[in-house]
């Protein structure tokens, strides 16, 4: 079984395309974070905000989209012409 469901996830975001590009932004910035704990500083990147089983970070990403612990918002397109 798959966990967290695809329906689950879409049920979050606005698209599929969304849910990509957030996925990939919060495992990069979790990978980051581990690998910062070995070099003793914590400044720029948030810890997992939930509990995982798995090691892979990606899940770990989406976990966090399907519990509600990352909102996922369209950015403005006055934001999108800069």
């Amino acid at each position: 079984m798959i966990y967290p469901k695809i329906d689950d996830l879409l049920a979050k975001v606005d698209s599929k395309y969304a849910l990509v590009i957030a996925a990939a932004r919060r495992t990069r910035q979790i990978n980051d974070y581990h690998g910062q704990l070995g070099e003793g500083s914590f400044e720029s990147f948030a810890p997992p905000l939930v509990e995982s089983r798995s090691k892979n970070f990606l899940t770990m990403a989406l976990e966090e989209i399907a519990a509600g612990q990352l909102k996922v918002t369209p950015a403005s397109k006055a934001a999108l012409k800069k």
